[in-house]
């Protein structure tokens, strides 16, 4: 077996693919020692008739197949998270959908959820009291479905929001009417451009006082904050400050083993969109963990860390695009098709570095499918076999 791969150089070199898997079978106890959720993507429809700026057509057979696999393996889902394309191919209504139809499957096989609440369906400027409602709406919709919430950075609160009250009054609103404790997030302008400057501030030191008086006010509210800034020293500094009860969900791809394992002084759970490809590995490293050995959690994941970055690199809202072609390499989908076309996202020399890293760690359970598959997406660019 051997594939010619291209490289950042424009030429080809030769690969020879991993013979045998990793033996990562599904089932065995529950995660105990960390919470640990997966962010998982939307399988689209190849043959709806769709515009790159149109809603997308999701594949929902295929979709909520994927939720199961999460589960199976012991993993909780964050659904309609930007995972899952959302305010990038998936609008509000989409999600909605997506947020009853994984709800339902979740109730049934008894797999843990977490939804996104945010404020997409604005369409245009709006002011802090529409951007309330938005997000009330969605809340809502959530909380009829039993899953738990993660009130998710709003792109219309950034735009309107003057200063850091404006958070604080939207965000006390929301979490005095919350049923459940929810999970706040904190998403980096890394993964979204518009979201700069959010809590109020564009220093960071100043808005992550916004966001702990946010929490401080209601902490029998909040279950949790995800922290997707990929800066492990503020995320463990956070962490340290969170009111007693409060969970510290790492949204960091760069650096999750380090943060996950923790130290003296704490450690973080995690919701990660890199547990999406990572899903069976993930697990086994926490169940290793649950025993306690901290080494074995390491050693087990410490090697993934360069897909992550790779597939995280900037500009890193691109990151989906490595997601879904390794979801299609693993044999989960039959197409590498995305919603708005963002499989054009990445370039090749992108793509066949990502199916090395991801063949090196195990992570296709036919390997020779994956490559099968990988050689038809090189002849697609002109690379001959």
């Amino acid at each position: 077996m051997m594939i010619r791969l291209p490289d950042a150089t424009g030429g080809l070199r030769a690969y020879t693919p991993r013979a045998e898997p990793a033996r990562l079978s599904p089932g065995g106890p529950p995660l105990a020692s960390r919470t640990v959720f997966s962010a998982a993507h939307v399988v689209a429809d190849p043959f709806a008739d769709t515009t790159p700026d149109g809603p997308a057509a999701v594949d929902w057979e295929t979709t909520l197949a994927f939720r199961h696999h999460l589960w199976s393996h012991g993993l909780g889902v964050a659904e309609a998270m930007d995972t899952a394309q959302r305010g990038m191919g998936l609008d509000w209504r989409g999600a909605a959908e997506l947020i009853r139809r994984s709800g339902a499957e979740a109730r049934a096989v008894g797999g843990r959820i977490a939804c996104g609440v945010g404020t997409d369906q604005l369409t245009g400027p709006a002011s802090p009291d529409e951007v309330r409602r938005a997000y009330e709406e969605q809340l809502a919709v959530v909380e009829e479905t039993g899953a738990q919430a993660i009130l998710m950075a709003s792109r219309a609160l950034a735009a309107a929001a003057t200063g850091p009250e404006d958070y604080l009054t939207v965000y006390g609103h929301l979490l005095r009417q919350a049923a459940e404790p929810v999970i706040l997030h904190w998403l980096g302008p890394m993964f979204d451009p518009a979201l700069a400057g959010y809590w109020g501030s564009a220093d960071l030191d100043e808005a992550t006082e916004t966001f702990l008086a946010v929490i401080a006010a209601h902490p029998d509210k909040v279950d949790g904050v995800k922290v997707s800034l990929l800066d492990a020293r503020r995320e463990v500094e956070l962490r340290r400050r969170l009111p007693r009860g409060v969970r510290c969900y790492t949204g960091d791809d760069f650096h999750y083993p380090e943060l996950i394992a923790g130290d003296e002084r704490g450690f973080s759970h995690a919701l990660l969109g890199i547990f999406d490809p990572l899903g069976p590995l993930a697990a086994h490293a926490v169940r290793t963990l649950d025993t306690g050995d901290t080494a074995g959690f390491r050693a087990a994941l410490d090697p993934t860390v360069p897909l992550s970055r790779h597939l995280f690199q900037a500009p890193t809202r691109f990151y989906k695009t490595g997601v879904v072609l390794l979801a299609w390499l693993a044999g989960h989908q039959e197409h590498f098709v995305m919603a708005g076309g963002l499989q054009s996202a990445r370039s090749l020399p992108h793509l066949a570095r990502a199916y090395e890293l991801a063949d090196g760690l195990g992570l296709f359970p036919d390997p020779g499918l994956a490559e099968e598959r990988m050689a038809r997406l090189l002849a697609v660019y002109g690379v001959a076999p």
